[in-house]
């Protein structure tokens, strides 16, 4: 496991909106089953930019290894912090009713970043992704890590293909009856 010193999460996940903690939340959920230590703040890059610079500095200094930035519309919350840190940033990009693109305007916002500005991307309101790209990202370096994930995967594994073998045992009918 990968524990933390006092007040020191190792992966900091940010949100420029309450709205965007639906989602986001499944970060935190899945780095808790690898073990490792978030925190989640509500930081936007357009309404708190000195806030936002000054956390992002104090959590480096506490020990935090990487950032996941959700953001829908502008999306600049992504690239706002790849800017400021040296640190791995993923981005969530985010649905929003107020997006007319359905998030596909997030999306280019935080796959389209400048030379020098990287920003991993996942899927669109994928937090539960950027939760194992980032513990993949600190299991490189941690092998109790990288073994809590290679025994996710095996068990994703074990779960399809139970499913599968139901599936071709009772056929689709039935298959469909039991998940209504």
């Amino acid at each position: 496991m990968l524990t933390r010193t006092m007040n020191t999460a190792l992966v900091s996940i940010v949100m420029g909106s309450d709205s965007d903690l639906a989602v986001m939340k499944d970060a935190a959920v899945v780095l808790e089953q690898f073990g490792i230590t978030a925190e989640i703040r509500i930081l936007s890059a357009h309404r708190v930019p000195e806030h936002l610079v000054t956390y992002i500095k104090d959590a480096e200094g506490r020990g935090c290894k990487a950032f996941i930035a959700g953001a829908g519309v502008a999306a600049a919350l992504p690239g706002t912090i790849a800017a400021h840190t040296s640190l791995p940033v993923i981005g969530v990009p985010l649905t929003s009713n107020s997006s007319a693109a359905g998030g596909l305007d997030a999306i280019l916002s935080i796959v389209q970043m400048p030379p020098g500005v990287p920003v991993a991307t996942v899927g669109l309101n994928s937090a539960k992704n950027a939760g194992i790209l980032a513990a993949q990202i600190l299991g490189a370096g941690n092998e109790t890590v990288r073994a809590a994930i290679v025994s996710y995967k095996e068990n994703m594994t074990k779960d399809l293909l139970a499913k599968d073998q139901k599936l071709q045992d009772i056929g689709y009918k039935k298959y469909l009856e039991g998940k209504a």
